[in-house]
C-alpha cells in the first residue's frame, strides 16, 4: 500500500492566498506613502534659482565693443566682473564683445550675436540700487548704445524700467537707472541721475 500525500498539502488554501495579496498590497501602499513623505533629493542643477528682479544690461547685436555691468547695493558694496556675487545680487557672466561669443564644435565656429549681461536680485533688501554701464574695450572707436531693462520677477513679471543710453568712448561710465525698493519688494523710485561707480571704486 502506497502512502501519498494529502490532497490539502498539494492544493493552496484560498484564504491564505487572499490574505498573502492583502499583505503584498499593504507593503506596496506603505512604500507609495513613504516615497511621497521623503521625495528624492534633485540635484543642484535641478532647481531653478529663484529671483526677485533681474537687470539686462545690453549693447546692439554683433558689436565689437565690450560694456560692463556694475551694481551697487544699498549697503554700498559693488557688483562687476571680478566681484559677481555681491549681497543678494549675481552677474551671470561677462560678455565681452566679439571676444568671447563664440565656440568651436566638431571644427565648425558657432557665434552668438547677442551682447547681454544680466544680474539677478535674489533676495529683497530695501535700499537703493544704482546700475551703471562702463565702455571697458573699443575695437572700433565708435560710441554704443547700452540699452537696460528692470524686471520685478515675484509675484508676477513686471517691467520697473527701460531705457538706452550712448556711451561716447572708452572707459566712460553711465548711470543707466537708480531704482529702490522696501522690504516687501514695492519699488518707490527710479531716476538716471548720475552716480559714478567705477570711477568711485577706483578702477
Amino acid at each position: 500500500m502506497s502512502i501519498g500525500r494529502s490532497t490539502r498539502d498539494t492544493e493552496t488554501d484560498p484564504f491564505y492566498d487572499m490574505l498573502f495579496n492583502m499583505l503584498i498590497a499593504f507593503v506596496f501602499c506603505f512604500v507609495i506613502a513613504l516615497l511621497a513623505f521623503n521625495p528624492l533629493a534633485k540635484k543642484a542643477g535641478d532647481v531653478p534659482a529663484k529671483a526677485e528682479f533681474m537687470i539686462t544690461v545690453s549693447w546692439p547685436d554683433e558689436n565689437p565693443n565690450d560694456l560692463d555691468t556694475w551694481v551697487m547695493e544699498p549697503g554700498g558694496k559693488v557688483l562687476w566682473f571680478r566681484q559677481r556675487d555681491v549681497g543678494m545680487l549675481h552677474l551671470d557672466r561677462d560678455d565681452r564683445g566679439d571676444k568671447n561669443n563664440s565656440v568651436v564644435v566638431n571644427g565648425k565656429t558657432i557665434t552668438s550675436a547677442a551682447r547681454q549681461e544680466i544680474v539677478t536680485l535674489r533676495g529683497l533688501v530695501a535700499g537703493e540700487y544704482v546700475v551703471n554701464a562702463h565702455y571697458y574695450e573699443s575695437r572700433n572707436q565708435l560710441p554704443v548704445d547700452a540699452t537696460v531693462t528692470v524686471v520685478k520677477i515675484n509675484p508676477q513679471a513686471q517691467i520697473v524700467f527701460t531705457g538706452t543710453q550712448q556711451i561716447g568712448a572708452k572707459g566712460e561710465e553711465r548711470t543707466l537707472v537708480r531704482f529702490s525698493i522696501d522690504d516687501s519688494g514695492q519699488v518707490l523710485d527710479v531716476n538716471t541721475q548720475p552716480k559714478p561707480i567705477v570711477l568711485r571704486s577706483g578702477i
